[in-house]
């Protein structure tokens, strides 16, 4: 029960340690967006409580999210179908990976082929059409976009699965 508990918080409280620490890594030379001062008003709908995967509306259009409406991202440099992640080291310190519980994360509205590859250290990572998924640090609240087009190589994912490059 634990565990369940920690899939469903874990990614929130890991992301807002993360954005207090400053902030290295992987931003592939590009300035990371300034911290949004002022707090979200707009509400976003609460995604199924059993779902890894949900979707969201935002202003890039439907998006894909946790359980918790928290913004997922692909990464350009990772390789569909490869089974690794590229993102290593300090690169994790502002992209966490998405962790499954489970070989088989459950979906809400997620078109696109959901699977699980198992990162160096053994934890699993949530993939979408063979890409793994990632958080961004910088987002503190459900509906936040703000990693879009970090680095130009950063991209919130559609729910069949592509990026959003708009």
């Amino acid at each position: 029960m634990n565990s369940k508990i920690w899939l469903k918080v874990g990614p929130v409280v890991g992301a807002l340690a993360i954005s207090v620490l400053a902030l290295t890594g992987c931003s592939q030379g590009a300035t990371p967006p300034a911290a949004d001062e002022s707090s979200s008003s707009s509400e976003v709908a609460e995604p199924a409580a059993d779902a890894t995967l949900a979707t969201a509306d935002s202003d890039l259009g439907t998006i894909v999210v946790d359980s918790k409406g928290m913004t997922l991202y692909v990464f350009d440099k990772d390789v569909a179908d490869s089974g690794e992640s590229t993102c290593e080291g300090d690169c994790l310190v502002k992209w966490p990976p998405v962790v499954a519980e489970s070989d088989t994360p459950t979906v809400d509205g997620v078109t696109g082929t959901v699977g699980v590859i198992t990162r160096t250290d053994g934890t699993k990572q949530v993939t979408l059409n063979g890409l793994p998924l990632y958080y961004w640090a910088g987002d503190a609240a459900a509906g936040d976009t703000t990693g879009q087009a970090v680095g130009d190589v950063w991209w919130v994912v559609a729910p069949s699965g592509d990026k959003i490059a708009g």
